[in-house]
């Protein structure tokens, strides 16, 4: 009968880390390199998205807030605001919320137009960085 043993080990971080030094050493520059390149790749198409996603992100809060002040103009006591206007909230208040709609719908496609246009801004060096890689 055999009696079969196995081991298993971790390593801290610090040793992780030693390790990873170590074998860099010997690793081809090459593949050191492409994997920057695809972390590169990586990244320019992630501040791509993020870009546009903030964008749109900032006009939809905006004219969510619009909204908002629109509907609590008509339907609180802001209206006392308006002085001698006080009887015109409601008319004030609808045409103030109907702006907010306007950025709100506005935000989808101003993301999708500026998810476009940067795009086309970095379209040649994705394409020059993904020629390399699919070598």
């Amino acid at each position: 009968m055999e009696n079969k043993e196995s081991f298993s080990y971790t390593y801290s971080a610090a040793e992780q880390e030693e390790i990873k030094k170590i074998r860099s050493k010997y690793v081809s520059k090459d593949l050191c390199e492409k994997e920057d390149k695809i972390a590169y790749l990586r990244r320019l198409d992630n501040n791509v998205v993020q870009k546009a996603t903030m964008l749109s992100l900032i006009v939809g809060v905006i004219g969510t807030l619009i909204l908002g002040f629109g509907m609590s103009l008509f339907m609180t006591d802001l209206d006392k605001l308006l002085g001698k206007f006080e009887n015109a909230a409601l008319p004030i208040g609808v045409v103030i919320g109907i702006v907010g709609i306007i950025f709100i719908c506005a935000a989808y496609p101003i993301y999708n137009r500026t998810l476009i246009k940067e795009r086309a801004k970095i379209a040649p060096e994705i394409i020059h960085i993904t020629d390399e890689l699919m070598k």
